[in-house]
């Protein structure tokens, strides 16, 4: 039994064919937290954990939804999102209103995508307040966080030390697509959060590039630190990349991590799921 930590199986991607996904990926032994990204879609992700066992969600805010900023991703045709302010009260609801809400997120900061016409320091400013309200969250919920980080690996781990620190945040969280380095994966687990990988892990090195720039964190991390994502309909993997991305697609990134670390699938499989119990207070 595997799990899909991190999937979006409610988005627009899936309008016509969600049920038929979710019944292939459960046949297929793979289990999936569906993550909100602002109020509407998580409320829609609440209500298909609900509806479906094996499936689990989490609710919050996306730095990208903040302010409106174009998305490119390959997979999928390029759109706009919707800004939005975070509404505490909001998520708070939706997140007591089911014990299939498993954490708070997906939230954290996005250095990548910052609108041409603001000021960076300005949209900087806002992210770290919104990640702080959503870190506030999970202290008084008593639930894990799921992070967003995208050129701002440095700044979220100093928040989330600042926390810890002061004794808050017991229940640890998960740094989603984990992109940075091997010190600060090292880093991020001394906090007691693990680090998720996606589908890129099998994309081949860029140009000028020797490998792949994560497989180094992959090869010297500890397996009980680690979890699997799709992040799908986005970041589908290779054999498929190029197309649509589905929780059943995890296993190839389960398979990606046995090769680097030298280890089976069925290890892989086995701690990867564990961890992921013990973080979102589950039972696969």
């Amino acid at each position: 039994m595997l799990i899909d930590t991190h999937c979006h199986i409610h988005f627009k991607a899936y309008d016509a064919d969600m049920d038929e996904v979710i019944t292939r990926s459960l046949a297929a032994s793979v289990s999936m937290i569906t993550i909100g990204t602002q109020s509407t879609t998580s409320k829609n992700g609440v209500a298909v954990a609900d509806a479906n066992d094996g499936v689990w969600c989490a609710v919050g805010l996306h730095p990208n939804h903040l302010f409106s900023v174009p998305i490119d991703e390959a997979e999928l045709p390029s759109f706009m999102t919707r800004a939005e302010d975070f509404d505490a009260a909001y998520y708070r609801t939706l997140a007591r209103s089911s014990k299939k809400v498993v954490a708070i997120g997906e939230c954290g900061l996005d250095y990548y995508r910052i609108p041409e016409e603001l000021d960076p320091m300005v949209v900087k400013e806002k992210q770290e307040r919104v990640f702080r309200q959503h870190l506030d969250l999970c202290e008084e919920l008593s639930l894990p966080v799921v992070v967003h980080v995208r050129d701002a690996h440095e700044e979220v781990i100093r928040l989330l030390k600042e926390y810890r620190e002061a004794d808050k945040l017991k229940r640890g969280g998960v740094i989603h697509c984990y992109s940075g380095t091997w010190e600060q994966a090292q880093r991020y687990f001394e906090l007691g959060f693990f680090i998720s990988f996606t589908g890129t892990i099998t994309f081949p090195p860029r140009k000028g590039e020797s490998e792949n720039a994560v497989w180094e964190t992959i090869r010297a991390a500890p397996l009980e630190m680690i979890m699997i994502e799709t992040d799908a309909p986005y970041l589908t993997p290779i054999p498929h990349r190029g197309k649509r991305n589905e929780p059943t697609y995890v296993k190839f990134v389960a398979e990606k991590i046995a090769e680097l670390k030298g280890v089976t699938f069925d290890k892989v499989g086995a701690q990867t799921t564990a961890n992921a119990e013990k973080l979102f207070g589950i039972s696969v």
